[in-house]
């Protein structure tokens, strides 16, 4: 209740498609950031299984941990844009 409240009155002050773009970017970042989460948690568990190929795990990991986060970033720029223009 106190959130929507707070809500409302971000809303009346900023403007409602201000309001969203900040919700979006916020959205943007905590799924990137569970999506990262989990790619790291699935490659510990991978190389505790086969230890001999954690090199390629890791490699792995880290590309599709730049793809996300650059995914991410791209979704942060455009909620950005929504609120400059």
């Amino acid at each position: 209740m106190l959130s929507l409240i707070a809500l409302q009155a971000a809303a009346g002050a900023v403007g409602l498609g201000k309001v969203g773009a900040a919700i979006g970017a916020a959205i943007a970042v905590v799924g990137a950031a569970l999506g990262i989460g989990k790619i790291g948690s699935s490659a510990m568990e991978a190389i505790a299984r086969q230890p001999e190929s954690a090199g390629d795990i890791r490699t792995s990991m880290i590309i599709i941990g730049a793809l996300i986060e650059g995914a991410a970033l791209f979704a942060i720029i455009v909620c950005l844009l929504a609120v400059v223009l």
